[in-house]
């Protein structure tokens, strides 16, 4: 008796393995929501999801960044319109100091106690920085792109820009200091005013880029949920028909034998057959 293999009957388990392995697959993506269950499932959109979810990560960091900086400026802002109302007190004691000498003390004392006010909010700090300092905080990049650049909001700046400087050393001690004092205010009301104007362009400028920054995270998680996340339909078909081809297939298996015996002539001797 000689005992030989069928070859197509050793195959035919093999389509029915790979469909049990898609079924599982399919099964596994409808269960579990995303599509790349498995690295090697589908490499492309598994790359294109964590290059989204790291740009949306760049994104959020970036949006923290301009938030805080939306909070420095509206502190600047806020400050800054408490200098033009001390400024306009000054600005209002240096005309009065020019028509009367015997309340004069009274307002070269408040004079004095508005210019050290001034002077006290140019020391004002925001998260460990300096409001009014000569170098503006640096923002966070926005992905690929460069951060803003914010202008520099200087009190104690060039007498052309800055307002320190505009009244520094000014008093209204007499008629005629007076008269100079308020000439020196004007100019510090100036230079407030170009500052103010600033501080306003760089809201402006920051509002925008939180915009920005909030529309293209929007997008990019659209995106990514849409290589995420699996259609419903097209899934729920897909393991139907794997389901159907697993079941037919065991069906049509279970009545193929995996083995062909060819039996020796039955007038063969059996010394024959042990030699054989």
């Amino acid at each position: 008796m000689i005992i030989s293999p069928n070859q197509p009957a050793l195959d035919s388990p093999q389509p029915q393995s790979r469909s049990r392995s898609s079924l599982t697959k399919s099964l596994a993506r409808l269960a579990s929501g995303p599509r790349q269950v498995l690295p090697v499932d589908e490499e492309a959109s598994l790359a294109r999801s964590l290059k989204f979810a790291a740009r949306i990560a760049q994104n959020v960091a970036a949006s923290a960044s301009v938030e805080n900086a939306v909070h420095f400026s509206q502190a600047q802002e806020g400050l800054l319109e408490k200098v033009r109302q001390a400024l306009d007190r000054m600005s209002e004691l240096s005309e009065l100091a020019q028509n009367t000498r015997s309340d004069l003390p009274r307002y070269e004392g408040e004079f004095t106690q508005l210019q050290a006010y001034i002077s006290d909010i140019t020391g004002k700090q925001f998260n460990g920085i300096r409001l009014f300092g000569s170098t503006p905080p640096v923002l966070a990049s926005e992905g690929e792109a460069a951060a803003p650049a914010l202008k520099e909001i200087n009190l104690a700046g060039p007498t052309t820009t800055g307002v320190l400087n505009a009244y520094s050393g000014i008093s209204i001690s007499s008629s005629v200091a007076a008269k100079c004092a308020l000439d020196q205010c004007k100019i510090a009301i100036q230079a407030l005013a170009h500052l103010r104007s600033h501080v306003n362009i760089n809201l402006q400028r920051l509002i925008l880029t939180r915009e920005q920054l909030s529309i293209h995270n929007e997008n990019l998680s659209a995106a990514g949920r849409r290589i995420a996340n699996p259609n419903a339909a097209p899934g729920g078909a897909d393991f139907a028909l794997l389901n159907i081809l697993v079941q037919s297939g065991a069906a049509m298996l279970a009545g193929v034998p995996q083995r062909s015996l060819r039996l020796a002539d039955v007038g063969e001797p059996a010394t024959s057959q042990r030699s054989s």
